[in-house]
């Protein structure tokens, strides 16, 4: 993210819609979504960059208002990457405060400790088909919670087999152990099968609902 990036009050948005939920434990729930601009890494399959640089400063007042106004109960924080951004701890704990089941997408490679605690994790372990793998950063997964979710994007065997390793160092913390295949690229048969053989405590398949739903689209779904 070339431009500033902003300070505990304000964010740099890329857009704020609702939708439903189309990954994880939370897949179909109607949700109201803030993807914030920018991002560090450069995932090989990356389908939102159009976030790494689009976008216009809000206040944190401004962009809360907007989603609690939406009468959704549940939204995610995603990007871009938004903890790159210091005013997403902020508004973060601000939709907590006013009730609402927030949770956050991250790539992984910025520390969540800082994150409130209520804010549920979802966090992207990068597979080496990505070119993405050198940037994980261990201490987020140190510090998972049951409550919280790892997402692996695998692409081909090779990425199956390190995601499995890394799923299996963390099987005790019992929280959701999500494999997607990569859009277009790997037959989510061919991975449900690999799943059924690994007999993996807490794996699931996950796959891009709003991608069924709306195959054509690019944004706002």
């Amino acid at each position: 993210m070339s431009r500033d990036k902003g300070d505990a009050d304000t964010l740099v948005v890329n857009e704020v819609y609702t939708s439903i939920q189309g990954e994880g434990t939370r897949a179909g729930r109607p949700c109201a979504f803030v993807r914030l601009t920018g991002c560090g890494l450069r995932c090989r399959w990356c389908d939102t960059a159009y976030a790494f640089e689009e976008g216009g400063r809000r206040s944190v007042d401004d962009v809360a208002r907007e989603v609690i106004a939406t009468g959704l109960d549940l939204v995610l924080l995603t990007g871009g990457e938004p903890l790159e951004q210091p005013g997403c701890l902020t508004l973060a704990a601000r939709l907590c405060d006013a009730g609402l089941e927030v949770t956050i997408e991250t790539g992984g490679h910025v520390d969540t400790a800082p994150l409130d605690p209520r804010v549920v994790r979802i966090v992207d372990v990068k597979c080496p088909k990505s070119g993405m793998a050198k940037r994980n950063l261990p201490v987020n997964l140190t510090n998972l919670r049951a409550r919280d979710e790892v997402k692996f994007v695998v692409a081909d065997r090779e990425d199956f087999e390190f995601a499995l390793g890394v799923a299996r160092t963390i099987t005790d913390k019992r929280c959701a152990l999500l494999f997607s295949p990569v859009h277009g690229e790997l037959d989510p048969a061919e991975l449900s099968a690999w799943l059924v053989l690994a007999r993996l405590p807490g794996a699931r398949l996950n796959l891009q609902l709003h991608k069924v739903v709306w195959p054509a689209a690019t944004r706002g779904v």
